[in-house]
This record gives structure tokens, C-alpha cells and sequence, in this order.
């Protein structure tokens, strides 16, 4: 991670005031606050500011750990083993830099602080109320940041859910008060608001915004600046319509037009001199932003030279957002290798119903990603099955690698009824067993294997060949792993383990060696990659893919995994 703190001189000659930018958002939700926060984020670092970003998530639930994906999308896990919201990816995939659970702070964690400090009887006796303890719990989690990993100069603060919300209450009544107890310009309101076009008036509408930004004013808030989602382009006439009616100039009205990629979104916006009006707010002397690596990577995915199909097999294929990240690394992956990765979203079930090869004859790889609950399993493997008879390339993920060992275990060494001891307890072969530190453990949340840990890779092996290192270290989150008992019997049937944990206990990663590409990993590499630094396992997944894809139109010579690294 690199280094955060820019130790800026401020105009006395002392160390600079750190500021602050809020980012609150209007009408609807889902509405971009958290690529829009990144990405102002990405620009002032551009300028060579240190930047650090956190959510305010308005939500009872202490993180997202327990909650249904289909809810709350991707549960992002950190370093740290933090389960957080899935906009600290996009923070992390903009600002390359790792996040610790300090920049992901929820209502369910300020109030828990808050009834044990009052069990504890710190407050001495005093009724504990929203003004002042829960703002002045929230301000402390945000101040916190300020010297975590050093001193910045920024922090950038999103504001979940929309202004009108009865939970998000507290959070703007703290930063209100955060406003009044700074400077003048030590910190900024940001508004993300809709600008929704009509097709039948055939023009976009401005009252939106208005009633958005005067609900904003009476909780005593009044933006810096809008961001205006928008469809179409924005007039000049329109921008000094939403101006007026929200009491700022015209040029602090910003377009946030729809983009074909996430990725162009901080290009656009910074044509229209976004993050020159940041500093000017917040009176800060810095270059311009130098995005040139930024442009040639959005360049990159917009005009690949090669088109490839990968299958995404899960249960949760209808919720796109339950695999933010595995998308994300899919892009970076096919930026590096020239390739435009079209997704194919198979929910294992059809797969149960309707045979692999349905599903699967088209394609140029197979995903299988992480999950929880049996229903779908047996999809899954057979589309492992599939794909490893057939020479296709395949990554498994989590529950995907786990499903790859059931695979081989029942169709390679003959144990028909092998599964997992996650789905069926009353078992004869147990291939993937809970870990001895989980057997005793009743609660759900935050109680798996969480985060980053190290693993010791095979020199000889396709991992390696994707790596160039013998060591790295991934974040996981699970519960289950490989059963030892099966470890000689698997690899005697030829499957290689090839990535341990340092003491040799622990199997992480698992290869088929009679196969182009076949790897399976009990981590979750999708939360590492990085636009401009794809993870070395998804770019060379890709690789594989559209090496595979030029053997099915040209069928000499047959498709190989590379022999130096990547």
C-alpha cells in the first residue's frame, strides 16, 4: 500500500489543516455516490494529494457480513478481514490503496460504541441522546481518520442512502456541525442529484434536483456543488436554471452523464474542471491532474483487439452486484490482454436442469465464484466436470475450488457420494470439512476466516507462472476448507496442490496439470485487482481464454499455458 500522508505546508508555514468533502445524494438511490466519491478521490491524487475515503452507512446491521446479497449486493472483505460495503472496492480499484475497517463506519457500529459506553456508565448518569452523543460519535469516526496511516490532506466522506431518509438523520446533522466547528473552506458539500429526461415532454426536468437540494437546506445543509446524473447532455441554460433555484453559479453545476464505463467517469468530469473547483472551495494549491496512464487504460477497454465469452456459473447471476468485483477484475484482466470479456451469466440451477454443455458449448472460459447454501452445488460441478473434460479454461473461487475437489474426488478417484460437510453432515466422504477453529462457533457475523493471509506457491505450476513469486498473500471468507484426510488420495489421482499455507496445513490452491488452465484458489482475488494492475490470476485466466477461443477457429497448435511469467 502506498504511503498516504503529503505532510502539505499551509500558508503560515505550519502543517496544513486536513479538509474535508462530504458527498451526499438526492431524489433516488443507487445513483453513482460511491464512483463519484472515488473519482474525485482518483483526481486529487492525481494532483499529488493524499487522499483517504470513507462510507457512512445509515444501516442498523454492524457491517454487511449477514446480509442477503440480493439486498445489499457484494460483501467487500479488506486486509484486515473487515466485511464492508461494496463502494470501498471502488474506493480501492480508484485510489489504489487499501482500505481497514475505519473507512467503513455503519449506524450499527455507532450505536453499539454507544450502549456499551453507557453500560459501562461513562456518560455518568446523563441520558444518552441523538445530539450529542450519536453525531459526536459519528464526527469521531470520521476525525479518526485524519492521522490513521499519517496525515492527509483530504478526506473524502459518502453519505449513504438520500437525503430524506429518517436513518441518514444523524450522519447529516454531524456533518453540519463538522462544517460549522471548521474554517470557511476547510470542508465541501457535494450533492448527487437526478436530471431525468422525459421522452414524452422530450426534455430533462430540473424539479427533482430543486426539491432534492431544498430538503438539503433544511436540514441545514447548502452544497458547494451538484453532480447531475443525467442521460443527456446538459445545456448551458439549464445548468444556470438548476443554479439559480440552488443558490450557486452555474459552473458548480457538473454533468454526471451516463458512461459507458465506470472507469471514464473522472475523465468526464474533470473536462468540466471538477477537481479545479475542489481546490478552489478548499483553497489548496496543487498541479493539474495528470490522468495520461488513466486515459490509456480507458482506451484500452474501449478498443480491444480480441472478444472473448466467459461464464459466470451462480446462484446469484440475476443480482449483477453480488460479483461487483469479479466484474471489475474481468475489465482490468481484459484491458491487459487487448481482449473486450463479454460475461455469461448461467445460474447453476439451469445448469442442474438443462446439462452443461446447453450452457457452456460457446464459451471460452469458466468462472466459478464464491457463495453460500447448497442450493446449486451440484450445477456447479457439473460444469467443472464439463470444462475440465473438454480442456476449457476454468477458475474456481472460494466455494468455486471447493466444488472443483468434490469434482475430481467423485469423477477422478471414484467417490461418488464425496461433498461438502457444509451441506450435508451425515457423510462418507467429506472432502471440504470446517475448520477446526470454526467447529464450536454459533454466530454468523464476522466469525470465518476473514482476510489476508499468506500462502506459499509451487515454482512448478501455473500459479507461479501467473505470479512470478513463490509467496503472496490473498484475502479470504470462508468457513470451510480442503479435508487433509484426502490429501494423498487426491494427489495420487493427480490433482496438485499448489498453493499452502506457510505451515503446510492449510491447502489454498489447487491446479488439474493435464490442462491448459485449470485453477482453483480457496481466497478471493477479485478484491485485489486494480484498474492499471489487473490480478496476475484473472489476466492470466484471460489469456488462457483467448488463446483457447484461436484454437477452436485454428486448431494447431493446441492451447498451452505460457511457460515464463506473465
Amino acid at each position: 500500500m502506498e504511503a498516504i500522508g503529503s505532510n502539505r505546508i499551509g500558508p503560515s508555514g505550519t502543517e496544513a489543516k486536513t479538509k474535508y468533502i462530504f458527498i451526499t445524494g438526492g431524489v433516488v438511490s443507487s445513483l453513482g455516490k460511491g464512483i463519484s466519491a472515488a473519482s474525485l478521490g482518483l483526481l486529487l491524487k492525481k494532483r499529488g494529494l493524499s487522499v483517504n475515503i470513507m462510507k457512512l452507512d445509515p444501516y442498523l446491521n454492524v457491517d454487511p457480513g449477514t446480509m442477503n446479497p440480493f439486498q445489499h449486493g457484494e460483501v467487500y472483505v479488506l486486509d484486515d478481514g473487515s466485511e464492508t460495503d461494496l463502494d470501498l472496492g471502488h474506493y480501492e480499484r480508484f485510489l489504489n490503496q487499501s482500505m481497514t475497517k475505519n473507512n467503513n463506519v455503519t449506524a450499527g457500529q455507532i450505536y453499539h460504541t454507544i450502549i456499551t459506553h453507557e453500560r459501562h456508565g461513562d456518560y455518568l448518569g446523563a441520558t444518552v441522546q441523538v445530539i450529542p452523543h450519536v453525531t459526536e460519535e459519528i464526527k469521531n469516526s470520521i476525525k479518526r481518520l485524519e492521522t490513521i496511516n499519517g496525515k492527509v490532506d483530504v478526506i473524502i466522506c459518502e453519505i449513504g442512502g438520500t437525503v430524506g431518509d429518517i436513518e441518514s438523520l444523524p450522519f447529516l446533522e454531524a456533518i453540519r456541525q463538522m462544517a460549522l466547528e471548521s474554517g470557511e473552506h476547510d470542508t465541501m458539500f457535494i450533492h448527487l442529484t437526478m436530471v431525468p429526461y422525459i421522452d414524452t415532454a422530450g426534455e430533462v426536468k430540473t424539479k427533482p434536483t430543486q426539491h432534492s437540494v431544498k430538503a438539503l437546506r433544511e436540514i441545514g445543509i447548502q452544497p458547494h456543488m451538484l453532480l447531475c446524473r443525467t442521460a443527456k447532455n446538459l445545456e448551458e441554460p439549464i445548468r444556470k436554471k438548476i443554479g439559480l433555484f440552488c443558490s450557486m453559479s452555474s459552473r458548480h453545476v457538473i454533468e454526471a452523464i451516463d458512461a459507458s464505463t465506470i472507469y471514464e467517469v473522472p475523465l468526464n468530469l474533470e473536462q468540466q474542471g471538477f477537481s479545479d473547483l475542489v481546490m478552489e472551495r478548499l483553497q489548496i494549491d496543487a498541479p493539474p491532474a495528470d490522468t495520461a496512464d488513466w486515459e490509456e487504460f480507458v482506451s484500452r477497454i474501449k478498443n480491444p483487439s480480441n472478444r472473448i465469452k466467459i461464464a459466470i456459473c451462480g446462484k446469484y447471476v440475476h443480482l449483477k452486484d453480488a460479483y461487483k468485483s469479479i466484474i471489475e477484475a474481468f475489465i482490468h484482466a481484459g484491458a491487459e490482454n487487448s481482449a473486450r470479456v463479454d460475461l455469461v451469466w448461467v445460474s447453476s440451477e439451469d445448469i442442474k436442469h438443462g446439462g452443461a454443455a446447453k450452457f457452456l458449448g460457446d464459451v471460452d472460459g469458466l468462472l466459478i465464484p464464491g457463495g453460500f447454501g447448497e442450493r446449486g452445488v451440484e450445477g456447479k460441478i457439473e460444469s467443472i466436470r464439463y470444462v475440465r473434460e473438454n480442456k476449457m479454461p476454468f477458475l474456481g473461487i472460494c466455494l468455486g475450488m471447493q466444488c472443483a475437489v468434490i469434482e475430481y474426488a467423485r469423477d477422478v478417484c471414484g467417490l461418488e457420494d464425496a461433498h461438502s460437510y457444509e451441506f450435508y453432515r451425515d457423510l462418507k466422504h467429506p472432502v471440504i470439512h470446517l475448520m477446526a477453529d470454526q467447529e464450536k462457533i454459533t454466530d454468523l457475523g464476522g466469525t470465518m476466516r476473514l482476510g489476508a493471509y499468506p500462502a506459499v506457491v509451487d515454482p512448478d505450476s501455473t500459479t507461479y507462472r501467473a505470479y512470478g513469486a513463490t509467496e503472496i498473500s490473498e484475502r479470504h471468507r470462508h468457513r470451510y476448507e480442503f479435508n487433509n484426510a484426502y490429501r494423498e488420495m487426491l494427489t495420487e489421482a493427480g490433482l496438485k496442490l499448489v498453493g499452502m499455507s506457510p505451515d503446510g496445513k492449510l491447502v489454498e490452491i489447487i491446479e488439474v496439470p493435464d490442462h491448459p488452465w485449470f485453477v482453483g484458489v480457496q481466497f478471493h482475488p477479485e478484491l485485489k485487482s486494480r484498474p492499471t494492475q489487473a490480478h496476475p490470476l484473472f489476466r492470466e485466466f484471460v489469456a488462457a481464454a483467448v488463446r483457447y477461443k484461436k484454437h477452436k477457429t485454428d486448431p494447431a497448435p493446441a492451447p498451452s499455458s505460457p511457460k515464463t511469467v506473465g
